[in-house]
């Protein structure tokens, strides 16, 4: 199962995109010498300096197309070390909560197809996502990831519903120290 951005969503990435061209649109001269974009991101950037109000959001709307079509995790990084940004902390949070729901929902699906066959719902469940995380994230341990979802589907208790969350938010910021080194 891929992971399903629903319209929110799929907004709520888009206004992060926007805040981060916000923040790059305010760059000085000397912060774009070292700025990971390429040519024509600084050229936008150069170019939004002297709008007013309305042409400004414009031009940073654009900005933020541009940062969208390619990687931007750099783009992230540069604003946290330049300006002390915390929009890449709040990226790393919302890419938690999405895989977190996204195994809930195949978890829930599942739970339900045993229903319908009047199986109980087990541990070993087929599932793609899961399968996925493991190899993406060499921190997650398939069997405690079943675990807590299987805790959840069955009790819905809201602790394994925060507990998912935080092993999943603990295996992206590993993830993102592992690549830094």
């Amino acid at each position: 199962m891929a992971e399903l951005l629903s319209r929110s969503e799929k907004k709520r990435i888009y206004k992060q995109v926007e805040e981060l061209a916000r923040e790059i649109s305010t760059l000085s001269d000397r912060d774009l010498k070292s700025f990971p974009g390429g040519p024509v991101l600084h050229e936008e950037i150069v170019a939004t300096r002297g709008l007013k109000a309305g042409a400004k959001k414009r031009q940073i709307k654009y900005l933020a197309k541009l940062l969208r079509q390619g990687p931007i995790d750099e783009v992230y990084l540069f604003v946290t070390k330049r300006k002390g940004s915390d929009l890449h902390a709040k990226k790393q949070h919302h890419a938690a909560e999405r895989m977190r729901d996204t195994l809930i929902n195949e978890a829930m699906e599942a739970q339900q197809e045993y229903q319908a066959r009047q199986l109980p719902f087990d541990l070993d469940w087929h599932s793609h996502y899961i399968d996925q995380l493991v190899e993406e994230y060499p921190g997650l341990k398939e069997v405690e990831i079943r675990t807590v979802i299987q805790q959840y589907v069955v009790t819905h208790n809201k602790s394994h519903y925060r507990e998912l969350f935080r092993m999943m938010k603990a295996a992206v910021e590993q993830r993102e120290r592992l690549e830094k080194n």
